[in-house]
C-alpha cells in the first residue's frame, strides 16, 4: 500500500510519541517494577480515552461485538510487549531497547506474508530481512558469545516484544471491518489490557505496599500514559486503516533516534560502536523492505540522465 504525505506526517509524529515512551520508562523503572508501570500506562491511558469519547459523544455500544478482538489485541499489542520491554529496560539502555524494537517490521512482514493475500514477500523484502537479521546478530553476538547474562536476556526480551508487535500489527487489520473509530479501538484494547493486568500486578507486585514514587516518576507515568499511549494509539489505528500493517510497522525505524537522543541527554546512556553499526544494518533492512528508495533509484536508472533543454 502507498502512503500519502499525510500518512508520513502522522507516522513521524507517532515515532516521536513512541520514542518518548522509552525515555519515560527509563525514568519510571528506577522507582517502580515493570508490571506496575504497564498497568499504570494502560489504565490511565484508558481513562483518558474514556473521557475523550464521552466528551465527543461517541457510542460505546458499538464496541461490544469486538470484545474478543480487543482481548486478543490487548494481549499481543500491550500486555506481552510492554511487559517484556519494560523489564528489558531494567537491564539495558532505553536506546538499545528501541533499536531492537525496530525489528518489528521484519516480524510483521513475515507474519503478513503467510496470512495476508495483499502483503506478499518480494525480493527486496527478503534482502531487508537478511540485513535486519545481520543487524540483530551484531547487537547480540558479542554478548551471547561471552555467555548469557542479564543484558543479553534483556535484548532477547526486546526481540520477543517485537515479534508480538509484528503479530499484532497484522491482527489489528480486522478492526477495519468493524465500523469502529481509531479512538474506540484504542480504548477497547487498552481497557482489555488493564483488566488482564490488574490481577497479575496485584499478585506479583502488590503496588499498594510500594513506596510513593517521586515527582519525576509520576510525571513520566503521565507522559507515558497520555502522550505515548492514548494519543499515540489513536494515530496508530488511523494509520493501520489507511497505510497497511507493514507500512505502520516502519514507525520503529524512526523511533530509535529520538529514544537514543533522550537517553543520552537525560539518562546518561551511551551506545557502544557495534550497537550503532547494528542500528545501521537494521535501518538498511527496513529501507529495503519499504522499497520506495529502491524503486525510485531503479526508475532513474531506466530513464537515464536528464537531457539539457535546447
Amino acid at each position: 500500500m502507498i502512503m500519502s504525505p499525510r500518512d508520513w506526517g502522522l507516522l513521524l509524529l507517532l515515532s516521536l510519541l513512541w520514542g518518548g515512551a522509552f525515555f519515560f520508562v527509563g525514568v519510571a523503572v528506577r522507582d517502580l517494577p515493570p508490571l506496575t508501570i504497564v498497568l499504570a500506562r494502560t489504565g490511565f491511558a484508558a481513562l483518558a480515552l474514556w473521557l475523550y469519547l464521552m466528551l465527543t459523544g461517541a457510542r460505546f455500544g458499538a464496541m461490544r461485538p469486538a470484545i474478543g478482538a480487543f482481548l486478543v489485541m490487548g494481549f499481543l499489542n500491550n500486555l506481552v510487549p510492554f511487559s517484556l520491554l519494560f523489564w528489558a529496560q531494567t537491564a539495558i539502555p532505553s536506546g538499545l531497547a528501541s533499536i531492537l524494537n525496530a525489528t518489528t517490521p521484519i516480524f510483521a512482514m513475515l507474519v503478513a506474508h503467510w496470512t495476508l493475500a495483499d502483503e506478499r514477500m518480494a525480493p527486496h523484502k527478503l534482502a531487508g530481512i537478511l540485513a535486519g537479521v545481520a543487524g540483530v546478530a551484531v547487537l547480540l553476538g558479542a554478548d551471547l558469545l561471552s555467555g548469557a547474562d542479564i543484558g543479553s536476556l534483556g535484548m532477547i526480551a526486546c526481540l520477543g516484544a517485537a515479534l508480538s508487535y509484528g503479530i499484532a500489527s497484522v491482527f489489528g487489520r480486522r478492526f477495519r471491518g468493524l465500523g469502529l473509530t481509531p479512538p474506540q479501538v484504542a480504548l477497547g484494547q487498552l481497557t482489555a489490557t488493564t483488566a488482564m493486568m490488574a490481577p497479575l500486578v496485584a499478585f506479583a507486585d502488590r503496588p499498594w505496599s510500594l513506596p510513593m514514587p517521586g515527582v519525576e516518576t509520576l510525571a513520566a507515568l503521565a507522559g507515558l500514559a497520555i502522550l505515548s499511549t492514548a494519543v499515540a494509539y489513536i494515530l496508530y489505528f488511523r494509520l493501520l486503516a489507511t497505510a497497511g500493517a507493514v507500512n505502520v510497522a516502519l514507525v520503529t525505524l524512526l523511533i530509535p533516534p529520538s529514544a537514543i537522543l533522550l537517553g543520552a541527554l537525560f539518562l546518561d546512556e551511551r551506545l557502544a560502536p557495534h550497537q550503532g553499526f547494528g542500528l545501521l544494518l537494521i535501518g538498511a533492512g527496513l529501507i529495503a523492505i519499504d522499497g520506495r528508495l529502491l524503486r525510485r533509484w531503479g526508475r532513474r536508472r531506466r530513464e537515464g540522465p536528464a537531457q539539457p533543454s535546447k
